[in-house]
């Protein structure tokens, strides 16, 4: 039974989430977090925060003395970044040195180690993918998704030297305190901006990020060592999803439908340019997302369902949930 946890990533998006679902168990929790980080999704909660770099080896073998349990989520999230090496540098060397100082204790119960779809294989057409899909995108030229099914297999690596260690594989999480906001977030304020207003070929699987803590948790207490488990909920095409957030925001749909993935191609890669050489921001889409978006991202939790016992909330009430809170904080 979890007494006190360390959250990696406390202050974000997941993190956040899984820090209140945890008060809410009664379990202590310690929150380590990037100095000079935005803390405010944390604020005021009763928790101990500790600032410190998963870079920094001597800091995380500091943060793990007294917990029983980690809940490991930090990392990079991104889709463009002027320099690639911190993607690698946090989501592998990071998540190296969380694991290393956790398999060397000997106070550590449990590490739940938070992964991605991103990390499982894509299968043809429609048909969902599961736990057991083999990955098959070395040659996307996507950095975050390399980078989280390289380090994805560490983690299992260490599961199968000692550690107990289980994985989370999260779909498209979406709902309140989306600080950053993630890119999965910011899909909602361009289409609620008017910025996208395009629709393509290929789907997405989306999930409320309270149902995404939930199994975090579930995770800990009922996974099985070194299983994958994905957290994800309803499966929706592009369209589906634009008419979605036009839906709950109580507007009518006003895209266009399905333009063809060369012309988007064409036109995101004009955006990456323009980040890579002018703004030095995020562009809107990038040719590498375009070609992973325009699979159907489909994924079975039917595992986590039985195996976890986790429920689901309507995806259309996040959908609202998200909305609303983008506006309050004028993100939208």
């Amino acid at each position: 039974m979890m007494k006190k946890a360390l959250v990696t990533g406390a202050a974000g998006f997941i993190g956040s989430h899984v820090v209140v679902q945890l008060l809410e168990k009664n379990v202590e929790v310690r929150a380590f977090v990037k100095p000079k980080e935005n803390t405010a999704n944390i604020k005021g909660l009763d928790i101990e925060i500790m600032e410190g770099d998963i870079l920094n080896k001597r800091k995380v073998a500091e943060a793990i003395k007294g917990v029983d349990t980690i809940f490991h989520l930090a990392a990079i999230y991104a889709i463009w970044m002027e320099d690639w090496k911190w993607i690698y540098e946090v989501n592998l060397a990071g998540s190296r040195n969380v694991l290393w100082s956790a398999l060397k204790a000997d106070h550590i119960d449990r590490v739940v180690y938070t992964s991605s779809i991103a990390a499982i294989g894509t299968t043809p057409g429609k048909k969902p993918s599961n736990e057991d899909t083999p990955f098959n995108q070395y040659d996307l030229g996507s950095h975050y998704v390399l980078t989280k099914y390289l380090s994805q297999q560490e983690a299992l690596g260490f599961a199968q030297n000692g550690l107990d260690l289980v994985v989370v594989n999260p779909a498209f999480p979406f709902g309140v305190n989306d600080i950053g906001p993630t890119p999965t977030g910011k899909m909602i304020i361009d289409i609620l901006s008017g910025i996208n207003r395009t629709s393509f070929k290929g789907g997405i699987n989306i999930v409320d990020v309270q149902d995404v803590a939930k199994g975090h948790i579930l995770a800990a207490e009922k996974g099985k060592t070194g299983e994958k488990y994905i957290l994800g909920n309803r499966n929706v095409t592009i369209a589906e999803f634009m008419k979605m957030v036009y839906n709950a925001d109580g507007r009518k749909s006003s895209f266009i439908p399905m333009v063809p993935k060369h012309v988007l191609k064409s036109g995101t890669f004009a955006l990456s340019l323009w980040s890579d050489y002018v703004s030095k921001k995020p562009p809107l889409s990038t040719p590498v997302e375009v070609n992973y978006a325009s699979n159907h991202l489909y994924v079975d939790n039917t595992k986590a369902k039985q195996a976890l016992g986790l429920k689901f909330k309507p995806v259309e009430n996040s959908l609202k949930e998200s909305i609303a809170w983008f506006r309050k904080n004028n993100m939208a």
